[in-house]
């Protein structure tokens, strides 16, 4: 009951109109933009030392033996970066996002404002996550963003939207360059609304998956199709187009 009323008590200070505002937004933008530069220099560190370590160790190599060492070694420092910086970028996720199921603030709200730095997080996880995904250290980063992940599901793309509304159930397979978006905004502000796909589903490459859309257990969404926001898949069905629409009922017949 306490946590209930202290949940709520959260929410509806996150959801109130700030005063102040205009000021606030480009102050925090002042910070915390060159933050992110300065954070992707330190995931770069590991990858730095790396260089230095095999550069002082084939000091005195032949020419040729050193420069395939140090190539080498700049291939595996670029690998180091993009697993340190989708940790570093997880672990500020897991402090900011919000647990809601479902929410609506005007644009001038402190709610507003952690998407923002959320989704902030998410752009600058970009760079390394188009290289990362899909495998385990993607499945990791989206985790720690708040995306509730089924076991053996397979995230092909980079452009999971608001993990924190997202869950993805398991032998699930996104394909490469859908999106999927937890949020929209519209003339009352900011409304997020979670994205519930089954297991064993299928999302094709370049489908948008809108805030609110439920896809049942072992669908298929078309390659491009677009769900409008709050729309229900039925378990079993594919559905296609822009909007999109059934194209195959579960039992294998055509709607008329």
């Amino acid at each position: 009951m306490l946590e209930t009323v202290l949940k709520e008590w959260r929410f509806d200070a996150m959801a109130k109109k700030l005063k102040g505002f205009a000021w606030i937004q480009p102050a925090l933008s002042i910070i915390v933009m060159p933050m992110g530069f300065v954070l992707w220099g330190l995931a770069a560190v590991p990858g730095i030392y790396l260089f230095w370590e095999v550069s002082d160790a084939t000091a005195g190599c032949v020419e040729w033996q050193q420069l395939l060492a140090l190539g080498a070694s700049l291939g595996i420092g670029a690998m180091l970066w993009c697993i340190a910086d989708l940790l570093m970028l997880g672990i500020l996720g897991m402090l900011m996002r919000p647990n809601l199921e479902e929410a609506k603030a005007p644009v001038e709200s402190w709610l507003s404002i952690r998407w923002g730095f959320l989704g902030l997080f998410h752009r600058l996880a970009l760079p390394s996550l188009q290289w990362m995904v899909p495998s385990f250290v993607a499945n990791i980063y989206y985790g720690m963003m708040g995306c509730k992940i089924g076991k053996g599901a397979q995230i092909n793309s980079s452009s999971v939207n608001d993990c924190f509304m997202v869950e993805i159930g398991a032998g699930t397979i996104i394909g490469g360059a859908a999106v999927i978006n937890g949020h929209l905004f519209e003339r009352d502000g900011i409304h997020l609304a979670k994205v519930k796909i089954g297991s064993k589903v299928v999302i094709g490459t370049m489908a948008q998956i809108n805030p609110g859309c439920v896809v049942g257990d072992g669908a298929v969404v078309a390659s491009k199709a677009v769900l409008p926001k709050f729309t229900e898949v039925p378990a079993g069905e594919m559905w296609g187009g822009i909007p999109a629409k059934c194209i195959r009922r579960a039992d294998g017949s055509k709607p008329e």
